[in-house]
């Protein structure tokens, strides 16, 4: 019956989750014709300017939401190898975390894209005769970004949570040794949830910075939101309104994830006051 009950609040809540996910981009592509309209663009072109910077922005959230879940993985493992006693995890973890932190991210996106290629190449070949496709049709703009954004928001993820981890008072492990635990239980049971309520509002800020660092994927032809108004503006040489609009969009993806960002910590400390 449990089985059941949260398989029946779980699509309840796809459901919902996708009937406000068309709602959304549906306003904003209303919107857009609004604006368009008013600021006199050409009516037959107005369409399709409003559906094509609805489908970047899709694009934007799409990219944003995926590597950011990515990232998040990819933090906590780091983080948690960085206090590890064992340097076969302690220094790959920091080599990770240097790179990415002190190399640029548009430079990343540029290597993901560029040269990731070349180097994977030769072991790519060795897959083909079991019918993979050449390195190139799979490392689109796309999961070129992808894999750049993810790397690069999982090495800020890694310094969040190892913070968070630090900020548990050392009592807290002496305390649960002293019952037995070995040092992963620990880790689960006693310090990842205390770690969670202080790791949660910088990670969820590091998601909007991600949502707005996305727009450096432009320059690899990937069609998000910032492509798509450059290729309006190539058509009708009026920049200043599109990248109105573009911002606006960007705003509103941002006050979005802000809200949520506001409520997740409300729900955080009220669920610490009442635990």
């Amino acid at each position: 019956m449990r089985l059941l009950k949260f398989l029946i609040v779980a699509g309840a809540a796809l459901v919902v989750l996708a009937i406000a996910y068309v709602a959304f981009f549906a306003g904003i592509e209303a919107v857009l014709r609004w604006y368009f309209t008013a600021t006199n663009f050409t009516a037959s072109k107005v369409p399709n300017f409003a559906h094509n910077l609805r489908l970047g922005a899709e694009i934007t959230i799409k990219l944003t939401v995926i590597s950011s879940l990515t990232g998040l993985a990819l933090g906590l493992i780091a983080g948690i190898a960085r206090l590890s006693q064992n340097p076969l995890f302690r220094w790959p973890a920091q080599f990770y975390v240097w790179v990415i932190r002190g190399t640029p991210l548009l430079v990343q996106i540029l290597f993901a894209y560029n040269a990731l290629p070349f180097l994977i190449e030769p072991l790519w070949k060795l897959a083909q005769p079991w019918g993979l496709p050449p390195i190139q049709d799979v490392l689109t703009p796309y999961w070129a970004a992808f894999i750049a954004l993810s790397v690069n928001v999982g090495a800020y993820n890694a310094e969040v949570v190892r913070a968070g981890i630090q900020a548990i008072a050392k009592g807290q492990w002496e305390a649960a040794m002293s019952l037995g635990m070995r040092p992963f239980q620990v880790m689960r049971y006693v310090i990842v949830p205390q770690a969670i309520k202080i790791v949660v509002p910088p990670l969820v800020n590091n998601v909007i910075a991600l949502l707005k660092d996305s727009s450096l994927a432009s320059v690899i032809t990937l069609l998000e939101l910032v492509h798509q108004g450059q290729r309006m503006i190539s058509i009708t040489f009026r920049p200043v309104e599109v990248y109105v609009a573009v911002a606006a969009i960007y705003l509103i993806l941002t006050t979005v994830l802000t809200f949520f960002t506001d409520w997740l910590e409300r729900e955080m400390a009220r669920r610490g006051t009442t635990a």
